[in-house]
């Protein structure tokens, strides 16, 4: 796939059954070892694709085979509106979910306020504590948040006062988990994924 800085190694997936969304999963900081094979994501694209989305994971900048180096952020967004754009320019007629875990997280969420009119969800996934004050969420569009309940990068309980500041439509999923990566969590993990349908 195509990318601002080059090539971006990339995994799309089908569901079993005929699909009924599409989604963007974002993985991870790139330089704290962050890939498309995080078991965070992996996760939570087989959920996605549980429920009947085309699920596609892909390496920001500079990770693996992706061409270019890490942008602080910025590149990283960049290269999730490409990949962005080359899903729905395959699947133009369906809904569409943005998910991401920890820094994917922040990057979905700045990409879903720029896309409000075409994003159906947000799944915020281990949403650290220090992108609370960094992140724009004037978009109206469903955001569910997804924290473990000893996670060590994003507290639950100032997760949850700072999504009590959000304008609906939100919601707040804890799973009971080690840390920040859902150690001992992650069948729940999935599952509450798969159960958003």
């Amino acid at each position: 796939m195509d990318g601002p800085a080059g090539r971006l190694e990339a995994l799309l997936e089908a569901p079993e059954e005929a699909a009924r969304e599409v989604a963007l999963v974002c993985h991870p900081h790139p330089q704290h070892g962050g890939t498309m094979h995080n078991k965070v994501v992996y996760r939570v694209a087989r959920g996605l694709r549980g429920s009947g989305a085309v699920t596609l994971r892909f390496n920001y900048r500079g990770v693996n085979l992706s061409g270019g180096q890490y942008a602080d952020g910025e590149g990283e967004l960049d290269d999730a509106r490409a990949a962005l754009d080359y899903l729905r320019g395959r699947y133009p007629d369906l809904p569409c979910t943005l998910a991401g875990f920890s820094f994917g997280s922040r990057v979905v969420l700045r990409l879903g306020n720029e896309r409000a009119g075409s994003i159906r969800r947000i799944l915020a996934v281990g949403f650290p504590d220090r992108y609370h004050h960094s992140t724009p969420f004037d978009a109206v569009i469903p955001r569910i948040f997804i924290q473990s309940t000893h996670d060590e990068f994003g507290a639950a309980d100032a997760l949850a006062q700072f999504v009590a500041t959000l304008a609906e439509p939100k919601r707040l999923i804890l799973v009971e988990a080690q840390d920040h990566f859902f150690a001992g969590g992650l069948e729940q993990l999935e599952k509450e994924v798969l159960e958003l349908g």
